[in-house]
């Protein structure tokens, strides 16, 4: 039994009663999943780096808090709340993007990462869900009464993002960002000869960055033929996974975590295959299957133009980073620093992902008045 009663009408237990609590169960299942493969995967890294041994999981610890903390209070905003918060956070971080390429710390060949008050930031995490709002929002208006010109302010906004995260390089982030995009372009009724247009102007960004960018070329390269590259981190991560069977070897008894750089981050997906075994790993991918399918159901009757496509964004973003994680481990695809949602260490991601999922969850809250999806 809960402590609220239908009849309660406190923040709170509207909240209660309006949210997906599904959802939100499966998101801190997530949290609690991830705290115990950071504790299991990141002292052998910190070790290496002659760091605490328990340097990184402490200050995972530190931040589940407060993430948990932003996700409950984003979503007991209103579409309108979330709208204004997001173009607020959208104009700032923008100017810690391009502040990157400026004064960002280099690390693997990248300027993602800014000092901030004291911690390592990297400001496009914060970009990405607040740049889907904003262009939901601006789809919306294309359509409205006030018939502004959102569909060019949309485009604008998504030509300056995609120059800044291509300056740094992060062609990960750029993907991402792209197909969730034009996955709401197309959501808001872009005419099928721009949907094509737009599906070749992809391939070509694709093969350009390809032979612009080295990194990409090694990358893609070291996929489609595994002798002309360094795929050491990838053949390590395969090896987990064979060594941990159904079953996996049980907690804190892998081995391959002792030499794969990475282990908490980009590949703690191969940890949890080693240690816990074949049956945790579909547990994981079921959870968010869950949650995205979840997700998209939700939004299947949903009448507002602009909560429709918010929601669909964030959803989007949230998927597609749990695949290309999952899949890049995998040899599935070519790998790509990208962490696996609310599991992998990061302090940037794991805030960045309860503010997006939070903003979800209170667009995905049930409304039954007029007023409500402003």
């Amino acid at each position: 039994m809960t402590s609220f009663a239908r009849t309660d009408r406190s923040v709170l237990g509207v909240w209660w009663w309006t949210v997906d609590r599904w959802t939100l169960a499966a998101l801190v299942l997530l949290m609690a999943i991830g705290a115990m493969l950071v504790l299991a995967a990141s002292p052998a890294v910190a070790v290496r780096l002659k760091l605490d041994s328990f340097y990184f999981a402490r200050h995972h610890f530190e931040l589940l808090v407060p993430a948990a903390l932003l996700m409950f209070g984003m979503s007991l905003l209103s579409p309108l709340g979330v709208r204004r918060l997001a173009a607020i956070g959208l104009v700032v971080a923008l100017a810690l993007t391009a502040l990157t390429l400026l004064t960002g710390e280099e690390i693997k060949g990248a300027r993602r990462w800014i000092d901030f008050a004291g911690l390592s930031l990297q400001p496009s995490e914060f970009l990405k869900p607040c740049f889907a709002v904003v262009t939901a929002w601006m789809f919306a208006e294309q359509h409205g009464k006030r018939r502004l010109p959102g569909n060019f302010i949309a485009i604008g906004l998504y030509l300056a993002i995609v120059g800044l995260l291509m300056s740094q390089p992060d062609f990960g982030m750029t993907f991402v960002v792209s197909v969730a995009w034009f996955a709401q372009f197309v959501l808001a009724g872009l005419p099928l000869i721009w949907v094509g247009a737009f599906v070749m102007a992809g391939a070509g960004g694709l093969a350009g960055a390809y032979y612009l960018f080295p990194h990409v070329a090694v990358r893609v390269d070291g996929f489609l033929n595994p002798a002309s590259g360094d795929t050491y981190q990838v053949d390590r991560a395969l090896e987990a996974f064979v060594n941990g069977g159904l079953y996996g070897r049980g907690p804190g008894e892998g081995t391959i975590k002792e030499v794969l750089p990475d282990a908490h981050s980009d590949f703690v997906f191969a940890v949890a295959g080693e240690e816990f075994g074949l049956i945790a790993c579909l547990i994981i991918l079921a959870l968010f299957a869950f949650i995205v399918l979840r997700g998209y159901g939700r939004l299947y009757r949903e009448n507002n133009l602009f909560v429709l496509l918010a929601a669909a964004g964030l959803i989007t973003d949230f998927g597609l980073q749990a695949v290309i994680n999952m899949a890049s481990s995998l040899h599935l695809m070519p790998t790509k620093g990208m962490t696996l949602p609310f599991i992998s260490y990061g302090g940037s991601s794991l805030l960045a992902l309860a503010l997006s999922m939070g903003m979800f969850l209170a667009l995905t809250r049930r409304r039954y008045g007029p007023g409500d999806v402003l």
